[in-house]
């Protein structure tokens, strides 16, 4: 949290709900919606769809709740001023405010459709797939993450079991830990030899928003 600003607010949002009311007072009688709460620049990222498409979005709904609509911005665009300040990405301040407003005044008037990143978005398509994690340096992190030598919550072994392609199938659960906002609560990963390959599957600990 200390090393800087952007750091310092992705990991306090539990500080914000109890502060942004007080500083943005006229902001608080906005509609309410379901919001994401805990939204800033690290909240965004790409995953496969169930048709196995590569999406972009919002990835970490862990402090959802309903807020007027205006936390979601104000907090994405201090971000976006901390993440600059602190050199994450390079855009003007007013720049980035624009891109925020904009984006969300299309996604609320296209009912919120996913971010598909094939044939209509050839620009974030290109900037993701250039990017690419070495599986070997992957998995080697993986495994060295501590096996859990104390007893797993059944509810988790539950979870983790449910995840898995197929039953029984014999795995090792290890520790792992991660994120800021979200650190202390427990994470579990499993690790299993699947089809020729190793498959992972996490278990993390479910909190109330902050918000309440």
């Amino acid at each position: 949290m200390e090393r800087d600003g952007f750091s310092f607010l992705r990991a306090s949002f539990y500080r914000w709900i109890q502060v942004w009311p007080h500083v943005c007072k006229e902001l608080m009688e906005a509609p309410r919606v379901l919001a994401v709460g805990d939204l800033h620049m690290e909240n965004f990222g790409t995953w496969r769809d169930q048709e196995g498409r590569l999406v972009w979005g919002i990835n970490d709904f862990d402090e959802a709740y309903r807020l007027p609509y205006t936390n979601d911005l104000v907090r994405l665009a201090a971000s976006a001023l901390l993440a600059s300040e602190s050199g994450h990405f390079h855009l003007k301040y007013k720049e980035a405010c624009d891109a925020i407003l904009t984006g969300y005044m299309e996604a609320s008037r296209s009912s919120g459709q996913p971010f598909i990143l094939s044939e209509r978005h050839p620009w974030p398509r290109d900037m993701a797939t250039n990017y690419l994690r070495d599986p070997g340096h992957f998995w080697q992190r993986m495994r060295a993450f501590p096996v859990v030598e104390h007893a797993v919550p059944q509810s988790a072994r539950r979870a983790l079991r449910g995840l898995m392609p197929v039953p029984r199938l014999a795995y090792r659960i290890r520790h792992r830990v991660a994120g800021l906002g979200s650190l202390g609560r427990p994470r579990y990963v499993d690790i299993a030899e699947w089809k020729g390959g190793a498959i992972a599957r996490e278990a993390k600990a479910l909190a109330p928003s902050a918000c309440m």
